[in-house]
């Protein structure tokens, strides 16, 4: 008997042990799949890659360490979203409000920043790695 639960609990742990973390919230996620309606949703570390996030409302959301690879943000509403450590590779971000939003350690390789409103919003140690800026006031480098 005492072998039996031994060799459960070992096998349970090593199952927990291999499976990824996942924080967000699942229902939040197909709420954002379905109506493109998100506002302050808990996405975090959420896999939405090549979602078609076009004109979507996600004011105020947990997106951080989300992996938003080839994700199409047209003209998505993120103003105060925290996109901390996000994975925004070849992302397309035209027109988007990004506003107060917070891209800290972000990879936004590749990605595509057309007429993005980007007031306020923070892009600290943020990967912009052959990124595609225009009509975007995003500094890069210093002085």
């Amino acid at each position: 008997m005492k072998f039996t639960l031994l060799a459960g609990t070992a096998v349970a742990i090593s199952l927990a042990m291999g499976l990824p973390a996942q924080a967000e919230n699942p229902a939040h996620v197909q709420q954002l799949l379905e109506t493109n309606l998100c506002q302050s949703c808990d996405l975090s570390g959420a896999n939405l890659t090549q979602a078609h996030l076009i004109g979507a409302d996600l004011r105020d959301a947990n997106l951080e360490g989300a992996t938003l690879l080839e994700s199409n943000l047209e003209g998505a509403d993120l103003s105060g979203a925290d996109l901390t450590g996000a994975n925004l590779t070849r992302a397309f971000l035209t027109n988007a409000l990004l506003e107060n939003a917070i891209f800290d350690q972000a990879n936004l390789t590749e990605a595509s920043l057309y007429f993005a409103e980007v007031t306020g919003a923070s892009f600290l140690n943020a990967n912009l790695t052959g990124a595609d800026i225009v009509g975007t006031p995003i500094s890069v480098g210093g002085d």
